[in-house]
């Protein structure tokens, strides 16, 4: 298994561009918070309707995520755990107020976010990561929380 720096390297390898960095720094957790929010307005099997609404297809994936960056960085990983608690407290807010709504926002924003994320590419010059390795979907966030870490005087 690649260790954590490896994988950040080499999404950085295809980020040095100004612009291009910028973009993901809004593209990239608007993608995540689409993600998670498209996650949460999948309905429940009939079986866990007693559990609380907060126990979905949403959180369960979070919690796969998470354990995967476990494996790269523990304090990554609860810095990760924070940033995805954040945003699925907004998505429950908003899930609140009406499934199909958050759908639909999610969908339009994800689809702005992608065609972003694809613009930078292109100013670039280069490809997305993922189209070399799929782990990279799960990297590109992290690789922004390792940013946000060096800057703040963290290790991770």
């Amino acid at each position: 298994m690649r260790d954590l720096q490896s994988w950040l390297d080499d999404y950085g390898d295809s980020h040095r561009n100004r612009c291009n960095e910028r973009l993901h720094w809004i593209c990239v957790p608007l993608i995540v918070w689409c993600v998670i929010g498209a996650l949460w307005c999948i309905p429940r099997p009939a079986a866990l309707a007693s559990l609380p609404s907060a126990l979905n297809w949403a959180t369960l994936t979070l919690c796969a995520a998470v354990l995967y960056y476990c494996r790269l960085s523990l304090r990554l990983a609860a810095g990760a755990l924070a940033v995805f608690a954040l945003m699925s407290w907004s998505i429950s807010d908003l899930a609140a107020a009406g499934t199909p709504r958050l759908l639909a926002a999610c969908a339009a924003l994800f689809v702005a976010a992608w065609i972003g994320q694809f613009i930078g590419h292109a100013i670039e010059g280069r490809r997305p990561s993922f189209l070399k390795d799929l782990q990279f979907l799960l990297i590109g966030p992290l690789w922004l929380l390792a940013a946000v870490y060096r800057r703040a005087g963290f290790r991770y």
